[in-house]
């Protein structure tokens, strides 16, 4: 599957660029070189002692990627520099992208990383060239080495599922460890049945799960299950908008035909979360602390269940008595019979 997102941000990037570094070097700016030492045999000679002569040759190497680190700080400043960190910011390879580009330091931070990466990555695009022109050669042969490090590594399995009342200001919002929200029309050969599920007049967001298929890890569906629950708890919890999944998913692996299978989710939105781009960090950052932090048992688990109980409920007034009994699990521990429980939900919506 072509990250076509990732694609458009990074050509966008390449292409602003190219016309800053040109701007630069027609303002004065000059490409350093260096003088490398190759060694031509003259065809069929011999000195005295009876060895081959070798006539040295002087090649002129431009530095360019020096030229381009010393411009960082203007690159940086690009319109289109946010969108291209952002869609590298939460993938998983780019540590070894920056390793097979030959860099020493491999930052730990995701977003240094990416800063890190889409440095490299136009250091390619003009590696060895005296002109800072775009060609589609040079613009391709630099993205296939970002993709193959970044997305050929990853597993051959894919599973998607629309998710209900969100929209995306982005094509993709990636959450880490293969995971991502992606608008259903950039989804290369998506089922329509995903992309456009039935009573929605607009193609849905589709929740996007890529994974590898080692042996002996769960099934890809299985996992995608648990998956795209947390993704769906942290959604509920991120807006009170109510946003659902669909009743199933379609998995694929390899280039094999999609096939179908239960989520077992239910639910109807109340509303729509528009995530805008301003947002997506917020969102992301918030999906990851849900993950880690979901609880597993106690009051607070039972309470976060009975929620999302109500969530799924076709109306908001039959979810009414669920979203009670979660509140009174947390805020009224002494039993029904202190009468507390309305007197704490009035503070809390005063505050």
């Amino acid at each position: 599957m072509r990250h076509r997102p990732l694609h458009a941000a990074l050509s966008a990037f390449a292409e602003e660029a190219a016309w800053q570094l040109a701007a630069d070097t027609a303002d004065g700016a000059e490409v350093p070189f260096e003088v490398t030492e190759e060694h031509a045999r003259a065809a069929g000679g011999r000195s005295r002692a009876g060895t081959r002569r070798d006539t040295p040759l002087y090649c002129y190497r431009p530095l360019t990627d020096g030229f381009i680190r010393d411009r960082v700080g203007v690159l940086v400043r690009l319109p289109t520099y946010p969108a291209a960190a952002h869609a590298l910011v939460a993938l998983d390879g780019v540590g070894d992208y920056l390793r097979a580009q030959g860099e020493p330091r491999v930052p730990v931070d995701p977003r240094e990383r990416a800063d890190a990466a889409l440095r490299v990555f136009v250091s390619r695009v003009f590696c060895d060239a005296t002109e800072f022109v775009l060609t589609p050669e040079r613009l391709e042969r630099a993205l296939s080495e970002l993709q193959q490090a970044l997305l050929d590594g990853r597993g051959e399995a894919i599973v998607i599922a629309p998710v209900l009342g969100l929209e995306l200001v982005s094509p993709e919002v990636a959450l880490g460890d293969g995971l991502s929200l992606v608008r259903g029309q950039e989804l290369e050969a998506a089922p329509a049945d995903a992309v456009w599920p039935e009573g929605c007049d607009s193609p849905a967001v589709l929740a996007c799960l890529e994974l590898t298929n080692d042996p002996g890890a769960p099934a890809p569906m299985a996992e995608a299950r648990v998956r795209f629950a947390r993704l769906l708890s942290a959604l509920r919890l991120f807006d009170p908008v109510g946003a659902a999944l669909g009743p199933v998913a379609w998995t694929r692996t390899g280039t094999a035909p999609w096939t179908l299978g239960a989520l077992g989710g239910a639910g109807r939105p109340r509303g729509t979360l528009l995530v805008g781009v301003d947002s997506e960090d917020e969102l992301r950052a918030f999906c990851s602390l849900v993950g880690r932090r979901t609880p597993r048992a106690g009051e607070l688990a039972w309470a976060l269940r009975r929620y999302e109980l109500g969530c799924e409920r076709t109306t908001a007034f039959e979810a009414l008595t669920d979203h009670l009994l979660a509140l009174r699990a947390l805020l009224e521990p002494e039993g029904p019979g202190s009468g507390r429980l309305a007197g704490r939900v009035a503070a809390l919506c005063a505050t």
